[in-house]
């Protein structure tokens, strides 16, 4: 007579379907390296900036923590203990601090391109007379004699090898003016946001 168990395993073939919903170790490993090279971004910045971002209180205490540890044994515990909290959170928690870090390089790449801006203005003033006599058309208001005294005494120090304090000097103007020119720009869009929000209410 047939042995109608035979061929069978003795369970439902669905059993162990959850098994496999989880992810491999392989996987959980990467996870795992992904969360403690972000809790080493975060230990690598500025400690107003990573006060900033938002993630639980003990989290952000351990990054803190981490960063004022100098003993390199001390520190790679910490570094440790940083991952061990990084691996608390949860996917939308990732994200968020995932977002804010980017924004923090979008912001470094935009503010090197603007230092290299400044510097391309900068030698532009020093190789021609006629920069000087842009730069007054569109800011009137800057000190015309002060500017050429440091025109002059930078292509001094640059044609004698002196230290660069006048070329230093004009750079800081050139900053102010872009400063300014921000602040400027920024209230303007206030200004239109808050005509467009009148508009609304009427």
């Amino acid at each position: 007579m047939p042995n109608p168990n035979r061929g069978s395993c003795g369970y439902q073939s669905n059993e162990f379907e959850q098994e496999y919903d989880r992810p491999s170790k392989s996987e959980l490993k990467r996870q795992m390296t992904a969360l403690q090279k972000l809790g080493q971004e975060l230990v690598d910045a500025p400690r107003d900036r990573v006060k900033r971002v938002p993630m639980p209180e003990d989290v952000r205490d351990a990054i803190l923590e981490c960063q004022t540890i100098t003993n390199h044994e001390g520190r790679r515990r910490q570094m440790q203990f940083v991952g061990k909290k990084m691996r608390t959170l949860d996917e939308e928690e990732v994200a968020l601090i995932q977002k804010t870090i980017d924004s923090w390089k979008g912001a470094s790449k935009s503010e090197t391109a603007a230092m290299h801006a400044l510097e391309r203005k900068r030698e532009k003033l020093l190789a021609k007379d006629e920069a000087l006599t842009e730069l007054m058309a569109e800011n009137p208001e800057l000190d015309v004699q002060h500017l050429r005294t440091l025109i002059r005494n930078a292509r001094k120090e640059q044609a004698e090898n002196k230290p660069p304090k006048a070329y230093r000097e004009i750079f800081q103007i050139l900053k102010e003016i872009q400063n300014k020119n921000k602040a400027a720009h920024a209230s303007d869009a206030d200004a239109e946001n808050d005509e467009d929000s009148d508009d609304d209410d009427n």
